[in-house]
């Protein structure tokens, strides 16, 4: 039995792993973050910014006696922590494999997605709880500062979004804190509009109604978020890759008898791996069975992490279950 475990998790993936030519990528963990310095000045900009709103909302309140000025502060506090937590996941992310993670840290960002994504759906059920309760008993508004305040407060969460915009296209991470700033900037506009009608006409149903819109757009996009990340902590295969193409390509393979045991998973966010035993069937070099296995796997798949367990004819293991043990 040939047995060929090519580790290359963790390294820069520059040089060549037990003479896999296949090896078609030589991207590091660095590749999808160009610009993480600055990423992370972005995030501690928008953590700042977060943290001014907060302080000047809690004098306003104090000032104005309106505890919904108050209240809306605490959720901008929440918001800094979303972010702080994002920003921590970011930082821990970037540290290289050691003996502690061999596989390194980068799912420290899908823990924070987690995270952030898990206290969303709790505003959002809190939210859909508080306009239900003010359908049934219509709140008041306390004078128009805190139209006022929740107008600043919408600007500087609209800043705040537009500084982890970017950085949330590719990272889960990102995303849930984005969505934390979208979501407070929403309840910002829910205020204005809500507030502005009930000062002017005394139209008080609007509020209620806007708040449990706000819920339920906040409940959706978590939903849409979270699975993402769930299925990574399962280390489910990837959506967007077919598994059944992995097997039709591999067993395709000149001097592939056939494939056993075969694990598809997540190991960070953007980094696919992929474990198997592969029998061969005597009519090419092991080497070369094992380079061409791995060039289908990169070029077709963009699976770079590979660890390929080599049985020669006639010494194949005795369970040959194909997917898992």
């Amino acid at each position: 039995m040939a047995d060929d475990h090519n580790h290359d998790h963790g390294h820069d993936h520059k040089h060549d792993h037990g003479g896999g030519k296949g090896h078609g990528h030589g991207h590091g963990h660095h590749h999808h973050h160009p610009d993480l310095d600055g990423g992370d000045k972005r995030v501690v900009a928008a953590v700042v910014v977060n943290i001014l709103l907060t302080l000047a909302q809690i004098v306003a309140g104090v000032i104005s006696g309106s505890l919904a000025l108050v209240a809306d502060a605490i959720h901008n506090l929440s918001d800094a922590l979303s972010l702080v937590i994002a920003f921590f996941a970011r930082r821990i992310g970037k540290r290289p494999a050691d003996e502690t993670m061999t596989f390194g840290y980068g799912r420290a960002e899908v823990v924070a997605a987690l995270i952030n994504y898990t206290t969303l759906i709790v505003v959002a059920v809190y939210l859909a709880a508080e306009g239900v309760q003010r359908l049934f008993n219509p709140a008041e508004v306390e004078g128009w500062i805190v139209v006022v305040v929740a107008a600043v407060a919408l600007l500087i969460d609209t800043v705040t979004a537009l500084l982890v915009f970017r950085l949330s296209k590719e990272s889960a991470n990102m995303r849930a804190a984005f969505l934390h700033n979208v979501a407070d900037a929403m309840g910002s506009v829910a205020v204005i509009v809500g507030g502005t009608l009930i000062l002017l006409y005394d139209w008080r149903l609007v509020d209620p109604i806007v708040t449990l819109l706000i819920s339920g757009y906040i409940l959706w996009h978590s939903w849409q978020g979270i699975m993402p990340v769930i299925r990574i902590l399962m280390l489910a295969s990837p959506e967007d890759t077919n598994l059944d193409q992995v097997l039709d390509s591999l067993r395709a393979v000149e001097g592939v008898d056939s494939v056993h045991h075969l694990h598809l998973w997540r190991m960070q966010e953007h980094e696919v791996a992929l474990d198997t035993h592969v029998v061969l069937d005597g009519s090419h070099p092991a080497e070369v069975v094992k380079a061409s296995v791995k060039q289908v796997l990169s070029s077709r798949f963009d699976i770079s992490h590979t660890v390929l367990e080599l049985e020669e004819p006639g010494a194949q293991c005795m369970d040959q279950q194909v997917i898992g043990h």
